[in-house]
């Protein structure tokens, strides 16, 4: 690139640095899940046909245009600054915080206090618990080795208490994702073997005495329903007029799709009201979306995933400090066990725990709260070393 003004070539800050310096891949796959939502909530808005339904379409703009704003500006972060480290720490603070006011002034829908009222609009803390507590591990394990009892403890005491809190709402769907993400970060953090078959082992025997504990109601934590729910999922028969009708009619939408799908807006099972109205643009999306756009629709919204999975993921490898590796692995995490589990819902691989689709499902804290954490994975991106920037070599 010799021909171009030195201005352009010059090693940062020049007109061609800053261009090629953003994750494509991210903002390309972001962009069409983001619109691939809309769409969808749209349609079906229009097709339960009440003026409520159809605003969720304007609610969900409006919420992603604030989303937009909050990635614009988290990707412009110096994630490598001191300010950026005590942020984080205050970040989980606030957090805790949040989730302790819900139990005492939170909202109560459906028989679960997880939200607080602001002026109108509802907050969900359990969505902020996520990025708080990949930032918290990370500012951690960036002090102290993750093979030290101080870093094990220190590690355990960051999760477990966002983890109790939100189990206490309850909210199990949101409180089963910190663990992955605490597993995964653990991980990246050069735990050695040893220590990580002892771990294993732990969870091994602490889940088996979690599930003894339910299955003979010694001291069951477990709400009746979420008991159901597992029961439900272990065997679909045993109450699919209740417990278990959601789920089945959700998996019933998914085959009736086909290859090619009936259409955008002419799925029978949600234009008919046999997937309830309440569940179609959040919980049980995909289902809509498997039905009317198909076989094809649905490797096309999930290869959006994966492309977004391979973005996140790559800019972890590429960083060199551990706060930002351990973020960008933790949101990776997130990501991939609310597709995971929101998806497996639908086909009825895992049991119905009411996580979103993410930017996707109709609903503001978890769309805020990926496209804040998606904003400082691309600032992560831009602030990577030097020698791991491809296109150095050819614009200095």
């Amino acid at each position: 690139m010799e021909f171009l003004p030195s201005t352009f070539r010059r090693r940062e800050g020049g007109f061609l640095y800053n261009l090629f310096n953003w994750d494509y891949l991210q903002i390309i796959s972001l962009v069409f899940l983001a619109g691939a939502g809309l769409i969808f909530i749209r349609s079906i808005g229009e097709q339960i046909g009440s003026a409520a339904a159809e605003l969720f379409f304007v609610k969900q703009t409006q919420w992603l245009c604030a989303g937009a704003l909050l990635w614009l500006a988290a990707a412009f972060v110096n994630v490598k600054s001191r300010l950026f480290f005590i942020g984080s720490i205050l970040f989980y603070i606030v957090t805790v915080v949040l989730l302790a006011a819900v139990l005492f002034v939170g909202l109560r829908i459906y028989g679960a206090t997880r939200w607080l009222s602001f002026a109108g609009f509802r907050l969900q803390p359990s969505e902020l618990a996520k990025p708080a507590l990949a930032l918290m591990l990370g500012v951690v394990f960036s002090k102290v080795s993750v093979n030290s009892w101080k870093g094990f403890f220190a590690g355990v005491a960051a999760l477990a208490v966002p983890f109790l809190l939100i189990l206490k709402e309850p909210d199990l769907g949101s409180a089963s994702i910190l663990i992955p993400l605490y597993v995964a970060i653990v991980f990246v953090s050069k735990l050695r073997w040893k220590y990580l078959l002892v771990s294993l082992f732990a969870v091994l025997l602490i889940g088996g005495a979690a599930i003894a504990n339910e299955a003979m109601k010694i001291k069951p934590v477990l709400k009746d329903y979420q008991r159901d729910r597992i029961l439900v999922f272990l065997n679909p028969e045993r109450d699919r007029l209740h417990r278990g009708y959601n789920a089945h009619q959700a998996l019933l939408a998914v085959g009736s799709g086909g290859f090619n799908g009936k259409g955008i807006g002419e799925g029978t099972q949600n234009r008919l009201g046999f997937l309830p109205h309440t569940v179609s643009n959040n919980d049980f999306i995909f289902s809509v979306i498997a039905e009317e756009t198909g076989f094809v629709g649905s490797m096309f919204l999930l290869t959006g995933y994966l492309l977004l999975l391979v973005s996140v993921l790559r800019t972890a490898f590429l960083t060199d400090d551990q706060l930002s590796r351990s973020f960008a692995v933790g949101t990776a995490t997130v990501l991939f066990c609310h597709v995971f589990i929101n998806v497996g819902m639908s086909i009825g691989i895992t049991p119905v725990t009411g996580l979103p689709l993410p930017m996707v499902s109709y609903g503001g804290s978890s769309l805020l709260a990926v496209m804040a954490s998606l904003g400082l994975v691309q600032s992560i991106y831009r602030n990577r070393p030097l020698e791991k920037r491809t296109f150095n070599a050819n614009i200095r």
